[in-house]
């Protein structure tokens, strides 16, 4: 991330696997390195030292905030077509298809890749299914790919329990501690939006391809969830898997793809780079320096998704 030049960065290193940064100032402010990924996976490899400066901060910053109402209201707004546009208005006939039958399968299955402790919770199939994908119809093709790209076995089978920020979130709530955001949700939408139409049936199309394979047993996933909580886990930042999981957006680039399609590929890669890492490193750290410049005194800790730090 591109910091302010006041701030100096350490790693703590008591821990290999410690995603914890410190800002050197009276009192100490933090960075810490988040994964969108069920807190139960990984809070017990979560280092003293990290846990400590959360509880020892005043006020502590996500990218969005998870606990208000407002934004989850938001991001579902933005993901929705135009009044009056449907899905298969938008869509060519094939993929529209293609689509349909898939989620069907995905329906069907759902009940058999739930795990009895989600049944125990009360969390049923049905609901889950209806939750995630209710209204898909009439959401963006864009965000249409994304849904189909998280609607996987191992991807259903952490539901119900919070991921680590919302988690965190709720923790800051029931301490007392002032909460904020440095994004609005607009500008985690809006990138999402600005893909040009054949991108996004492009896009769409690779993902569907892909469930298909993994369907047929023809396709292994490159890499998983359950990759993203042993690298986190072990303290391993590797980018690859990190900024995919900070974008939420699936890899297009793929060798064999034809030459004309490896290009397109190319372009969404490098515009989500663009857009939902650099850019977004570059406005999240001036906000976070106008931050540590108006309340001197204040120790901050700005908990965002680890690719992102």
């Amino acid at each position: 991330k591109k910091l302010p030049k006041f701030v100096y960065l350490v790693p703590q290193q008591t821990d290999l696997n410690s995603f914890l940064w410190t800002i050197k100032r009276d009192p100490p402010s933090y960075f810490y390195g988040t994964i969108h990924v069920p807190y139960t996976r990984v809070w017990d490899f979560i280092p003293e030292n990290s846990k400590q400066a959360f509880q020892e901060s005043n006020i502590v910053y996500f990218e969005l905030d998870l606990t208000d109402p407002y934004t989850i209201s938001a991001l579902t707004s933005c993901q929705l077509l135009p009044q009056g546009e449907n899905l298969q208005d938008v869509l060519p006939r094939d993929i529209y298809r293609r689509l349909k039958r898939h989620l069907e399968y995905v329906k069907l299955m759902m009940p058999s890749w739930m795990t009895p402790d989600q049944r125990g919770k009360g969390l049923y199939a049905d609901y889950l299914f209806n939750a995630i994908a209710g209204n898909w119809e009439r959401k963006r093709p864009v965000w249409v790919m994304l849904m189909v790209n998280s609607l996987t076995e191992a991807d259903i089978k952490t539901r119900g329990v919070p991921v680590l920020d919302l988690y965190l979130a709720q923790e800051a709530e029931r301490m007392r501690k002032r909460t904020g955001a440095v994004e609005k949700v607009e500008e985690q939408c809006h990138p999402l939006n600005g893909l040009n139409f054949s991108q996004v049936i492009f896009a769409l199309n690779q993902t569907l391809l892909q469930q298909e394979s993994l369907r047929a047993g023809s396709l292994q996933v490159p890499y998983t969830t359950e990759d993203l909580i042993r690298h986190y886990n072990c303290g391993d930042l590797n980018s690859i898997i990190f900024n995919h999981d900070t974008s939420q957006v699936p890899n297009f680039n793929n060798v064999t793809l034809p030459p004309s399609e490896q290009v397109t590929a190319q372009e969404i890669d490098s515009y989500f780079r663009q857009e939902l890492i650099y850019k977004r490193n570059e406005r999240m750290g001036k906000r976070v320096k106008a931050l540590l410049e108006e309340y001197p005194d204040k120790s901050f800790f700005f908990a965002f998704g680890a690719g992102q730090c």
